[in-house]
Parts: structure tokens; sequence; C-alpha cells
């Protein structure tokens, strides 16, 4: 698999890239190993580079940058915690669809979920700077792609489409945030 491609595919034309995506076999293990371990780690060696050799300007003190040691430590930390927030979705996703009218499969909620988080690694370009931090809110276009996904994959009717997309997005939204911020109070590090 070729992450770039697959990560423009789905930012780009994502119904086609859902059409291509429900005919693939590809395991969870491959999945992860082959996209999300190369994705993730956008966040972190971006937030790596702005905390630890970019720094914060802080008014009267001067640029404030994490020790490199910190820095480390939480790019190591937020990456981990990048691999565990889409499997944790992925079996919220997995358990609730039944409940809604979908078909339960663990590889394929996998793959919806990796496959939304996409936006959410890709906006992790912009902890590089601490002004631009704001922007990674355009990760928020990953919701738009589960909207589109989860009817196609997990067969779950239209009807109930808004309401296991808040479900997931609300708690993809507390795992990020809780994530985030341990990392930052932990290590001192900006997270995503």
């Amino acid at each position: 698999m070729n992450a770039a491609a697959r990560a423009k595919a789905i930012l780009v034309d994502p119904l086609a890239a859902w059409a291509t995506i429900e005919g693939e076999t590809d395991d969870p293990a491959f999945i992860l190993s082959h996209y999300v371990a190369r994705l993730a780690l956008i966040p972190a060696v971006f937030g790596f580079a702005g905390a630890c050799l970019i720094g914060v300007t802080v008014p009267g003190v001067g640029t404030v940058r994490t020790p490199l040691v910190n820095g480390v430590f939480g790019a190591i930390f937020g990456y981990v915690m990048a691999c565990g927030t889409v499997l944790v979705l992925a079996i919220m996703i997995n358990l609730l669809s039944p409940h809604f009218g979908g078909r339960r499969d663990f590889d394929t909620a996998f793959k919806l979920v990796v496959y939304s988080f996409t936006p959410v690694w890709l906006a992790g370009v912009f902890l590089l700077l601490p002004g631009l931090h704001f922007l990674a809110l355009s990760g928020l276009y990953g919701a738009y792609l589960l909207w589109l996904g989860l009817p196609r994959l997990s067969k779950l009717p239209q009807q109930h489409v808004p309401s296991v997309v808040m479900l997931i997005v609300g708690a993809a939204a507390i795992l990020v945030y809780v994530a985030a911020a341990t990392q930052h109070v932990v290590f001192g590090t900006p997270g995503l």
C-alpha cells in the first residue's frame, strides 16, 4: 500500500476511495504497520520539532523550548496514543454498528477509523509553529470522511449515520484531548 497515494485519494475523492477500500482485504495489522505507523509520525515529528527546536516566544522571557529528552518521550507518547486511539475507536464502531442496524466487522471498523483519521494526522504539520496550532482543526474533515464511509463499509442505514458519527467524533475528541493534555502536562510538548 502506498500511504501517500491512499491519503491523497481519501482526501480528494472520498467516495471513490471508500469504494476501493471496501473491496480490499487488508487486515488491521497490515494497515497499522503500513498506514497508521507512517501517518501517525507526522504529528509526533512536527510536534517535537515545534516544541524542542523552534519553541514558543513568551513576552518578557524570550523563546522557551522543551528539553530534548522530554520532547523525545513526548513524541513517543503521542505516537503510541495515536495508534491506541484508532484501536479504541474501531472497537467502539464494531460494538455500536449492530445496535444501529449495521454489521459487526472489526476489520471494516478499523478501516473506517484509520482512513477517517487521515486529516487529523496530516494536520499535525501545524504543530511546527505555535501560531498555527489552531489550524489543526482542519482535521475535523475526518468527521465528514467517517460520515461518507459508515454506510458504505458498515452497511449502516443512512438515518442512523448522524447519531453514530456524533458518538464516534465525540469519543475521538475526548480521546485526542486527553492524550494531548497528558502529553503537554507530562512532557511539555504539544500533542495531537
